[in-house]
Formats: C-alpha cells, structure tokens, sequence
C-alpha cells in the first residue's frame, strides 16, 4: 500500500466523529524582553497551543493563528480551564486555526501588556518574542493577514494597545470588555496607598491589587526602592506628573497618534455588557474611535463583565477571526 494512501486513510479516519480532536500542546517561552525587570517577574512564560484537528495529519498545511490575552489576576491556566478546546476551534466555523493562550501574570497581578522597567516590556513579549517563537516551532502562517489579536478585560486594554502600536504584526483585533482606555484621574481617597505595603495585599483587596499593578506598569521609577513606581498622589496630594503618564497610557489618549495604524487594520470588533461597571468607559471608546474615523464593529449584549465571556468567545470572537483572517498560506 502507498504511503499516499496510508495517509489518505489515516486522514479519514481522524475526520470520523469521536476520532477528531483539538490537542493542547503547552510551551514555555523565553523572553529577552521581558528580562531584567525589577520585579523579578520570569522571563520565561507559560503558553498553551490548541492545535486544530487537522495538525497531527495535513504536514504540509500552515495555518492562521489568534492570540488571546488573559484579564487582570487570571493566567493561561485559567483561560484554558474556560475553554473547550474542540468546541472552541468548532466555532471557527470550518476554518481550522491555531489558538495561542500566553500567561502574562506578574508580582502584582498582572502586566496590563505595557513596557516599562518595573514589570518588564510584555508589550513586546506579545508582539515580538512570542509571535517570533510560535512562527518558529509551530506550522503557521506568518503574516499579518493571517494573525489575530484578541483579549478580555486587561487583556482587552492589551489588544487596543498592541493592535494600535503593531499593525504589521496582527491584521484584525478584537477587545472583550477593555478596561483602562480612558484616563484615570487622582480620586479622593488614593492617598491611603501611601501607606500601604502592597507586598501584603491578595487578589481579594481587587481594587488596592490592582492599584499597585496599574501603577507599576503604567508609572515605573527605577530610583523609588522597594515597589519601583510612583503613585498618584505625594504627601497626600494629587501628583500632576504620575497621573499625565497614567493618561498616556491610555487608548482614548493615544488614538490620535496611533489612528493611522488603527486604520490599517483588517477588522476591529468591541464589546461590552450592558450590566459591565466597564459600561460607559468602553461606549466611550467606540465614540472615540468613531471621532477618529476608524471603523470598527461595537457590540452591546445582556450581561456583566464576567458572565458571559466563554459563550461570546465562542459565539462572537472566534466566527470574527474566522471571517477575517486570511486561511490561505502564499
């Protein structure tokens, strides 16, 4: 018997139900980029791979790829734990893609996807150290048509982010629920951190967790040991200069500089719950985008921040990328 048609064989009975399935193949991923921060945030990331079906028997076939980044105290683990993996890449609806889970979990909770010196340049771990690794062990297919980005709550503040910054890299983007896209004034009451040791601090205490988070990704001070990062306020009052840098990490601040980029992509989608506490931040970000002239679908739904992730990731995100990303390799 041919080896043409042992594999032809092989292929039909991997097609057959029951026998066809999704695998999870899970990395670690070395990241220049992320080194030397002062953290001490590893370098060195956990990524879990869904691979289509079809992976382990068409060897010549490459394949579009999604990247999808995980929200404020989640990680990798726990984005995989909500997904089903073959009802997942069944959602594609027909188009067989590759499915890129990277943890992005810090000291403080989370990395927001920013560069800094305090928690290290996950921005580039992103769009650079992990695209490059993925192209290179797994069978893709490397161009920006064919590559998405997607993320739910902070990892919906990454996907504007990165998406906006690296329109060579990723053709078509998608952020659930972003939060952080408009600037964050000094609020009566900030002065308490002052005080306050964040070493002791659980991803229970959200809202203080995730203060110091913010703080360390979006205004880093390599000269102010032990936390490394400025605060919003100084002896009790507002400091001007932290919270401009704050702002300029924002979306709704640097649209204008990056709507040019925004435009070059191939498809921008946005969504939020009509019960989200992100409500009015996000529909702020659709009137920005819509000021700006950036086209993009914007999308309201009947439910809260959390409750309705896993089915719109399936029902809404993963068709997107299947209508948007180029299946075909040059």
């Amino acid at each position: 018997m041919s080896s043409k048609l042992i594999g032809a064989l092989f292929a039909l009975l991997l097609t057959l139900p029951g026998v066809a399935h999704a695998r999870v193949e899970t990395i670690k991923v070395h990241s220049p980029s992320i080194e030397g921060n002062l953290e001490g945030n590893d370098a060195t990331r956990k990524v879990h791979v869904i691979l289509p079906p079809g992976y382990d028997y068409e060897f010549e076939r490459r394949y579009p790829v999604v990247y999808f980044l995980h929200g404020f105290t989640s990680t990798a683990d726990r984005t995989l734990e909500g997904i089903d993996p073959d009802a997942a890449l069944a959602a594609f609806e027909g188009q067989e893609m590759i499915l890129v889970l990277p943890d992005s979990y810090t000291k403080r909770g989370g990395s927001f996807y920013a560069s800094g010196s305090t928690v290290g340049d996950f921005e580039s771990f992103i769009a650079k150290d992990l695209v490059a690794a993925i192209d290179l062990q797994f069978r893709t297919i490397a161009d920006r048509e064919s590559r998405g980005l997607a993320g739910h709550s902070m990892g919906g503040y990454g996907t504007l982010r990165i998406g906006m910054k690296y329109p060579e890299v990723f053709s078509s983007i998608y952020p659930m629920a972003p939060c952080c896209t408009q600037p964050r004034p000094s609020r009566p009451g900030d002065a308490k951190y002052e005080t306050m040791d964040p070493d002791t601090l659980t991803a229970e205490q959200f809202w203080d967790y995730g203060y110091f988070a913010w703080s360390a990704a979006f205004s880093p001070n390599p000269q102010n040991p032990p936390y490394f990062l400025d605060l919003g306020t100084k002896d009790g009052k507002p400091d001007a200069m932290t919270v401009a840098r704050w702002a300029l990490n924002s979306p709704a601040a640097m649209i204008s500089q990056y709507q040019g980029n925004l435009k070059k992509l191939e498809a921008i989608a946005l969504d939020v719950g009509e019960q989200d506490f992100l409500l009015e931040e996000v529909k702020a970000m659709h009137a920005q985008l819509d000021n700006f002239g950036v086209e993009h679908e914007f999308m309201l739904f009947e439910g809260d921040h959390t409750n309705r992730v896993s089915e719109r990731f399936r029902s809404q995100l993963l068709p997107f990328f299947a209508k948007h990303l180029d299946p075909e390799a040059e």
